[in-house]
């Protein structure tokens, strides 16, 4: 275990910056709990599961199980442990690799889709009412830059969901 920096090496945040933390951390729950709420009011999906199934309904093939822990940003046990739930209630199908003992890959089910394209309409509006309908085209392109910065994102070519989307590791041709 390392030693905690003495804190005079710290660079505590200005009152603005603070602020500013604050706020973006207020913002995050605001929306993470509207989004759950409205999730759970109109589908019996949680919102782990709609984010699993939202991947998986956008990709052309199963997806490895390495490659959807890194579009969601999950540890590798987490999306283990969540599609075993899921395969459990029929939302997804787990299968070995064919030439990897160790790989899997995970799709979703005919169930999975039904719930998936029930509960997009009733997302999507909670997204737009509660985020996208409160900026401007010019504010969405401003957040869309600063969103870059902070990714850490050039700027150049697909970032974040469209370019999880679109990476050749991402997904598997159907007949895989």
């Amino acid at each position: 275990m390392s030693e905690p920096l003495p804190t005079d090496h710290v660079q505590w945040l200005t009152d603005e910056e603070k602020a500013l933390w604050r706020d973006y951390l207020a913002i995050q729950g605001r929306l993470h709990l509207a989004i759950q709420r409205d999730l759970k009011a109109t589908s019996s999906l949680t919102e782990p599961e709609f984010e699993v199934l939202v991947y998986l309904s956008e990709a052309d093939g199963p997806l490895r199980m390495t490659a959807l822990s890194d579009v969601l940003q999950w540890e590798r046990s987490r999306l283990s442990h969540q599609v075993t739930r899921m395969v459990r209630r029929g939302l997804v199908q787990r299968t070995s690799c064919p030439t990897d003992g160790r790989g899997a890959f995970v799709s979703a089910t005919e169930e999975g889709m039904r719930e998936i394209r029930e509960a997009a309409p009733d997302h999507v509006a909670t997204v737009r009412r509660e985020f996208l309908d409160r900026l401007s085209e010019q504010d969405k392109r401003e957040l869309a830059r600063l969103l870059a910065l902070v990714e850490g994102s050039t700027g150049e070519g697909p970032t974040g969901d469209e370019a999880n989307r679109k990476s050749p590791v991402a997904g598997v041709p159907s007949g895989a």
